[in-house]
């Protein structure tokens, strides 16, 4: 089914607002740092710092640039336009922001907290981005390829691209920015797939109670969502019973469980917590 154009607005929307917050990050805590964990940021930070030519933020849009025809060729066309756009954004906010708020030295002088917002907010940008089928180019790219035609999650695909360059940052900013360099590589790289398991998580309820026709008919009716129906015996009371199987967001489960406690107070409920639910109504394939 093709998308709404209210869902198609939204997506670009999450992708906006996950590449300010990447940038932000790398802007305000990663670069002025050197904090080079890895993508075309700490490309950028390094060659800004080595090269008198462009500053880290040219270099940043002059990689990008470069590497969104890989995009194309390999990711195909949807997943490329909407990582044309992501790159472009991301690497001209990058520029206005260098001029809007000029950051020569870090904020602070605490090295370790800098180092948690830098890698909260790239992480959580970059997780938003992936969860709409885009990337912030450079060597996210080279990730989704690697994803694409791997068995690799983005995380580890992102921690085997980019662990050389969070390596050289030891030879171009010091022992000091290096070892932070390599432990916000390794947070990263967990991070990007905690995150997106969080935003995709749902809940999965099994229920088992004398009321399955109530409990069927509030799903179906309030929560639009399916069911599987199942005619069961109880082992324990030997008593036929109804088990309901479904799934809904996080949101909804609160509902939900209040619902089946109003309508069967001593119905059995089994909730666990899925990181991704494929199908009509949720996330499509």
């Amino acid at each position: 089914m093709k998308k709404s154009t209210s869902k198609i607005a939204k997506e670009y929307a999450m992708i906006i607002i996950g590449t300010i917050m990447l940038t932000a990050g790398i802007h305000f805590f990663k670069i002025p740092n050197g904090f080079a964990t890895g993508g075309v940021s700490g490309i950028g930070t390094i060659l800004g710092r080595i090269s008198d030519i462009f500053s880290a933020s040219v270099w940043i849009m002059i990689i990008n640039i470069f590497l969104l025809f890989v995009g194309f060729i390999f990711l195909g066309k949807t997943t490329g336009l909407r990582t044309v756009i992501c790159s472009l954004l991301y690497s001209g906010l990058t520029i206005a922001f260098e001029k809007i708020f000029p950051m020569p030295h870090p904020l602070t002088d605490e090295t370790f907290l800098e180092l948690v917002y830098a890698m909260a907010l790239t992480s959580i940008g970059s997780a938003i981005i992936f969860n709409n089928y885009a990337s912030s180019g450079g060597t996210d790219i080279v990730a989704l390829i690697l994803k694409k035609y791997t068995n690799l999650n983005i995380g580890k695909a992102l921690l085997a691209v980019d662990f050389l360059i969070a390596l050289s940052s030891f030879f171009v900013f010091g022992v000091h920015a290096g070892l932070f360099s390599v432990l916000g590589l390794f947070a990263k790289a967990f991070l990007v797939d905690s995150v997106i398991d969080s935003i995709n998580s749902c809940k999965y309820f099994v229920v088992i109670t004398d009321k399955g026709q109530e409990i069927n008919e509030y799903i179906l009716s309030q929560l639009h969502h399916g069911t599987t129906y199942v005619e069961s015996k109880g082992g324990f009371s030997d008593s036929n019973k109804t088990m309901i199987h479904t799934v809904c967001k996080r949101i909804e489960a609160i509902y939900l469980r209040r619902r089946i406690r109003e309508i069967d107070p001593h119905s059995f409920v089994i909730i666990t917590t899925t990181s991704e639910i494929v199908g009509r109504g949720f996330r499509e394939c």
